[in-house]
């Protein structure tokens, strides 16, 4: 996504951003590190009383069958796999391929704040060899199997402008997930510009994704791709930056749903939160990207509450003139709270009670009931 300044901030407080905001998820003050604890992977067994041959369970201090979430993955070579992580700061890249399908990763802990996977790529970090990472490439954690779950899990990217001022690719992913049904509950997606990059493996496919009582917090497009999204009873952020004069800051949503899918992203009974002053943000901007000119980004926000920090009067922009916000797929439908205020209608399509029916979880996701998953 286009680059934006972004505010400084210390890698001890990246991890820890957002306590505030989180409180109303039920958030710990801020991370473990390993620390010594009887029983490190809590309800979900151990080593020596491991629950099924497919369990594998990651701690960095060695009391697990490896100390990294990397080393587990290539250890589940197959489909079926869940990975029990006990609580820890693990500072990696992750990769899961198409051919690990149906696999799970849970956090030992009852708190996300407690298991971290983080690092610090940006789109313009140079690549060893040669290049740089690119959005795709910079994500700390990249999921592309179908059949994906994680339950209470950070994931980070601490990549911050102040430490590189040589570097303008400041895109910095924390999660790109592309497979189909990939489901996360309770987990936190901590970042400034492209946190969390919602897509899918190519152009022609549909991914299904549920977000599920889950924290994300950014600037600039911080929740963005072409994938089929619900996000339910989630928390978005909007930071503040010292970086910039004037509004807007950044925009929560940037969708880039293919013209073809009926389906896009679907906000429902949500919030969206700010650190920044009163309507310095934008609820959300288009994304049509080169490699797709027929995008018809689709997000539809209904019974969520939305803060002072979105721009009431207008919190859609566009991000290309050539593909105006107007012409794409924005909607809303009973929304309260400051930000979704009805001041300028024309400047905040609204769904019908009767195109509101259609506008639903089970509409997005099918066959699929992830909601009924537990942990």
């Amino acid at each position: 996504m286009p680059s934006q300044h972004r505010r400084s901030l210390t890698r001890r407080g990246f991890l820890g951003a957002g306590a505030a905001a989180g409180a109303a998820l039920g958030l710990a003050p801020g991370p473990a590190r390993a620390a010594a604890r009887p029983h490190p992977f809590g309800r979900h067994g151990s080593p020596a009383a491991r629950l099924n041959p497919k369990t594998l369970y990651v701690h960095p201090g060695g009391a697990g069958d490896v100390t990294t979430v990397r080393d587990a993955v290539a250890a589940a070579n197959g489909s079926g796999y869940t990975l029990v992580i006990a609580p820890g700061v693990y500072r990696q890249t992750v990769a899961v391929d198409r051919a690990r399908t149906e696999m799970t990763w849970i956090g030992a802990s009852e708190d996300p704040r407690d298991v971290v996977i983080v690092y610090d790529n940006a789109a313009g970090t140079p690549k060893p060899g040669g290049g740089t990472y690119g959005t795709t490439g910079s994500a700390t954690t990249t999921l592309q199997a179908d059949g994906f779950t994680a339950h209470r899990i950070t994931f980070a990217n601490d990549w911050l402008r102040a430490d590189h001022p040589g570097i303008t690719g400041t895109q910095a992913v924390a999660l790109k997930v592309q497979g189909d049904r990939s489901a996360f509950h309770h987990c936190r997606f901590l970042g400034h510009q492209d946190t969390l990059y919602a897509d899918s493996m190519a152009l022609g496919t549909f991914a299904r994704q549920y977000f599920a009582h889950c924290y994300a917090e950014g600037d600039v497009d911080f929740v963005f791709g072409r994938g089929t999204a619900v996000f339910e009873h989630c928390h978005f952020r909007t930071l503040d930056r010292t970086d910039l004069s004037g509004a807007p800051y950044g925009f929560v949503f940037a969708p880039s749903t293919a013209g073809a899918n009926p389906l896009g992203y679907l906000v429902t009974r949500s919030r969206v939160s700010s650190e920044a002053p009163d309507g310095f943000y934008k609820l959300a901007r288009p994304w049509v990207p080169s490699s797709d000119t027929t995008a018809r980004p689709m997000l539809t926000v209904r019974d969520s509450w939305l803060g002072p920090g979105i721009d009431a009067v207008a919190p859609y922009a566009t991000m290309s003139n050539s593909h105006p916000w107007q012409s794409m797929r924005f909607a809303e439908y009973r929304n309260t709270g400051p930000g979704a205020r009805i001041t300028v209608p024309e400047n905040r399509p609204q769904l019908t009670a009767e195109q509101a029916r259609s506008a639903t979880r089970a509409a997005h996701l099918g066959d699929w009931e992830p909601w009924k998953e537990t942990c």
